[in-house]
């Protein structure tokens, strides 16, 4: 019951849907650094999670400690969000999740697709179940990605995992005549699902960017917790 409760809490939930998470190849969570990608990134991870699925989680910018931490504060702010809950019964849920996420921290000039290919395989060769969904947070998509994600292309076929990208905007650049910044407008064409998080007054407001004829439907966030700020 507390699963489900969770899940349906999630700002994932309201925001992409929770049947639409890995609905594809390519996702992105766009905004301009500090806004809140990487923390939007964990509460997908964290409800696939929440769905007894595992997820593989690749940061360019942090080393695994920090992000173990975002991963513990983002259940946490979630939990809280659901009103008052039995600690016991908190902690156990988080330990019996928290095994089947797995991450792995590069640089820009040590990240490469093979390592990753090879990592996959691995659980297919001890017949453990793949990740659903991959989240790749650091990529910088303002050089030429194309290669990379072609090559994640492959990945995605070989072993029907989706990979969430974090992409950074900024904020003298203007957006394109279709609402995208110029990092999505590059490589529109790969990407399944966007969602940019922009700040406005004391709030987040996620836009739906890609994602089928759900475009430009918006959400307000906290910005402190990532989640949802329900209407008067």
């Amino acid at each position: 019951m507390l699963k489900k409760d969770l899940i349906h809490k999630t700002p994932v939930s309201k925001t992409i849907g929770i049947e639409n998470i890995n609905d594809g190849k390519f996702g992105a969570v766009l905004s301009r650094a500090g806004v809140g990608k990487t923390s939007f990134l964990v509460q997908i991870a964290l409800t696939q999670l929440l769905n007894n699925e595992k997820i593989l989680h690749i940061s360019l910018d942090d080393p695994m400690e920090k992000i173990n931490v975002r991963y513990k504060e983002g259940y946490t702010n979630l939990i809280d969000y659901i009103g008052y809950v039995d600690p016991q019964k908190a902690l156990r849920l988080w330990q019996d999740i928290k095994p089947n996420k797995v991450g792995i921290s590069y640089t820009e000039s040590t990240f490469d697709t093979q390592k990753i290919r090879d990592y996959l395989k691995s659980f297919k060769k001890a017949d453990l179940t793949l990740p659903s969904i991959m989240i790749i947070d650091g990529l910088n998509f303002d050089r030429d990605v194309t290669n990379i994600l072609e090559e994640l292309e492959l990945l995605n076929r070989e072993f029907s995992i989706f990979t969430w990208f974090s992409m950074k905007s900024h904020r003298d650049e203007e957006l394109c005549a279709n609402g995208f910044p110029i990092q999505l407008e590059n490589n529109k064409d790969k990407f399944d699902k966007a969602i940019f998080l922009q700040p406005v007054e004391d709030k987040i407001e996620a836009i739906i960017l890609k994602d089928g004829d759900r475009t430009h439907q918006k959400f307000k966030l906290n910005p402190a917790t990532m989640m949802i700020v329900e209407d008067d």
